[in-house]
């Protein structure tokens, strides 16, 4: 397998030992949104219902992109063998069988919070930041090689932390929740584990060079970036009090997607 290349590399240094390379992809943990304000005061117990609400309501929005994504790496990769691996994301999301999949769970959460199935399907939340973030990467998906789109998936290397912090954290500071809107966050931490093997493994095999090796952590840091986008537009929102228009309306004008 042929690796990543990219003329912005640097190619006057030497590729990264394996363990190097892994611990470069790892410190990029330190720009994980777990770190944003936003989510720090979810953890922390300072959030409102309406902060908690808008948050579920918008990253439903990545939620029900997220098997598109999946669907477009697979339409772009010619090895059967990934193909047979990587179906399996978008039967975790879509559901398959008796498991019901990741967006019925995170349906559930939305119940839970007090969101209705209709409200979160309507989209009528989604913040135009979030929305432009998501589609930037779901866009980057269709149109890279596969070996780089299995690569931005890697700020799952991150995730089960978060998981585990909600699930630590949220039945304390937020008794108003319904228990059965933690499914999600459960399910996820097996499965978040499993992916991320996988994406490593692609990583570790296309990124021989110090060029392909830096264009992976950009990739990754490209990754990070929109999942930090979308809470600074949910900042601007539900925090400062300063949603899309609001110098002109309170009503939530800003487009649901364009066909």
């Amino acid at each position: 397998m042929t690796g990543i290349t990219s003329p912005l590399a640097n190619a006057t240094k030497g590729a990264m030992s394996p363990a190097d390379f892994r611990e470069a992809l790892m410190a990029k943990g330190a720009y994980y949104h777990i770190h944003h304000p936003y989510q720090v005061d979810m953890a922390e117990g300072r959030a409102t219902p309406e902060q908690l609400r808008g948050w579920v309501a918008n990253r439903f929005y990545y939620q029900v992109n997220i098997p598109q994504k999946d669907a477009a790496l697979l339409a772009n990769c010619p090895d059967a063998a990934t193909r047979r691996r990587w179906i399996q994301r978008l039967l975790d999301h879509d559901g398959h069988d008796d498991d019901d999949g990741g967006i019925e769970a995170w349906l559930t959460l939305g119940e839970a919070v007090g969101l209705t199935r209709d409200e979160l399907w309507s989209q009528e939340h989604v913040l135009p930041g979030v929305r432009f973030a998501v589609d930037a990467y779901v866009n980057f998906v269709r149109r890279a090689d596969w070996r780089e789109a299995a690569i931005s998936s890697l700020t799952e290397l991150f995730a089960p932390e978060a998981h585990k912090s909600r699930l630590a954290t949220w039945p304390t500071h937020y008794p108003w929740i319904d228990e059965a809107g933690y499914g999600y966050f459960r399910k996820r931490l097996t499965e978040a584990r499993r992916d991320v093997e996988h994406g490593l493994e692609v990583a570790m095999a296309v990124c021989a060079t110090r060029e392909a090796q830096e264009r992976a952590l950009e990739i990754l840091q490209f990754k990070l970036d929109v999942l930090w986008t979308m809470l600074d537009a949910m900042s601007m929102a539900y925090q400062l009090g300063r949603p899309p228009y609001h110098t002109v309306t309170d009503q939530r004008v800003y487009h649901r997607g364009l066909t």
